[in-house]
């Protein structure tokens, strides 16, 4: 499965139970796991670790230590005065 697909299924999924639930909500059924005061704790966790997994991957990105390959374009870039 590529990356483009696995992102298709989790919107697909992520669209499915957005509707679900839109619909249970306006039929006035009410799911007891899904009660605003307990979404707001992962809504504050999402909102805090989102934000740290981007720095991450930047950090992760932009190192050249990491792998070998990355330490030949370091040096590349030095040849050439590009670092």
């Amino acid at each position: 499965m590529t990356s483009d697909k696995l992102k298709q299924y989790i919107g697909l999924f992520g669209g499915m139970l957005g509707a679900l639930y839109l619909a249970l909500k306006a039929s006035g059924i009410e799911v007891p796991f899904l009660m605003p005061d307990k979404l707001d704790a992962w809504q504050n966790f999402a909102t805090s670790i989102v934000p740290f997994v981007i720095a991450i991957y930047g950090v992760y990105k932009n190192t050249y230590i990491i792998h070998s390959h990355s330490k030949a374009q370091e040096e590349y870039l030095k040849e050439n005065n590009l670092k």
